[in-house]
């Protein structure tokens, strides 16, 4: 814990937001000197991004540079190179293969928009982005080595040494598991892992998500301990359902009368459903949710509210897909994310 709130206030982690997914037609990657620039040769369906209408709401889609940012790369930001880049395969596969960017290129190309967050993100938390990712699938990647059964963890290693295990379940059940290169139509900055990164909806970062990526082994969850394992954290790390408020905050001066209310709900595979808000011991009440997320997304949500004078307490929770409503117990980040309502306190004038 020590070591990542020091990461955390070290990196200055900004404002995220989480992922829809919508898959992509054809597109060509082009390497060009040291980047890889994107050209679509066709429109991809992707659905039109939700507005914020109800105030201070994050955006449905976090730009690359405010995207959170968690790493052990402090003040030494791996600066690679299109043209030295490969990607080892091998371990528990039917053929050992070292793959080049112009092998990556080779594959079809997709685009999903999806949900990234940190284990260590409070409730009502930042550490939490949603962008439009661009690459290939990790199935497809896997599929040119071929996995062998007895594989359990698929272990990432960055270029800086740092280490992943993801499981191999999470990559093969047909869910967008990728490789990115771009990152809302942009090529990745070095922050978020140039020229690639591991990107698996549904999963806590630290076992989804490295940069700088170099290497794959494919393993067991006995035969290899990655970095946060050795440090306590749990080893699968699914994302959990989750809620916040984002207007209005505490410290905001609230005037009589109809106020909104909103903020951001993910109910990560299985999808948001509902949305309910509770005014301080009144019934909950369901709010809107926005279309246009999906399980592999965050929703936006909305109401109003007639506030009257006094000291309040709004408190918000999920309900996903499959009727599972937001674990209220308050449990701390570690070992595997923190549980409890998010909540705020406001004093109406």
């Amino acid at each position: 814990m020590d070591r990542r709130r020091f990461l955390t206030q070290a990196l200055g982690m900004a404002v995220g937001g989480v992922v829809w997914s919508a898959c992509g037609g054809s597109k060509q990657l082009l390497q060009s000197g040291d980047t890889v620039a994107s050209l679509a040769n066709n429109t991809l369906v992707i659905p039109d991004a939700p507005v914020a209408a109800a105030g201070e709401i994050a955006s449905f889609i976090t730009p690359q540079s405010t995207f959170f940012r968690i790493d052990t790369a402090i003040g030494s930001t791996p600066q690679l190179k299109v043209a030295n880049w490969e990607l080892r395969i091998h371990g528990l596969v039917d053929k050992e293969i070292t793959l080049t960017m112009k092998d990556i290129m080779a594959l079809p190309q997709v685009e999903h928009v999806i949900t990234l967050g940190c284990v260590s993100n409070e409730i009502g938390g930042d550490l939490i982005g949603n962008a439009r990712w661009g690459g290939v699938l990790l199935s497809d990647v896997l599929k040119l080595a071929g996995v062998q059964k007895t594989a359990t963890q698929l272990a990432s290693t960055s270029s800086d040494g740092w280490t992943c295990g993801t499981p191999v379940d999470a990559v093969l059940d047909g869910r967008p598991a990728m490789l990115a290169t771009s990152m809302n139509g942009e090529t990745l900055t070095a922050e978020h892992g140039f020229p690639i990164r591991m990107i698996v909806p549904g999963l806590f970062g630290y076992v989804s998500a490295t940069k700088w990526l170099t290497d794959l082994e494919l393993t067991t969850w006995e035969d290899f301990e990655p970095y946060w394992l050795k440090r306590g954290w749990s080893a699968e790390g699914p994302m959990l359902a989750s809620s916040r408020i984002d207007t209005p905050r505490i410290g905001d001066e609230i005037v009589a009368g109809e106020v909104p209310i909103g903020g951001l709900a993910w109910a990560p595979r299985s999808g948001v459903a509902k949305v309910e808000v509770q005014i301080d011991e009144e019934p909950w009440r369901a709010a809107e949710v926005v279309p246009g997320g999906t399980g592999d997304t965050w929703a936006q949500w909305r109401t109003k509210w007639n506030a009257p004078v006094g000291d309040h307490r709004i408190a918000v929770r999920v309900t996903d897909a499959d009727g599972v409503v937001q674990d209220e117990e308050v449990r701390p980040v570690a070992p595997s994310g923190a549980t409890g309502y998010h909540f705020v306190k406001v004093t109406v004038v």
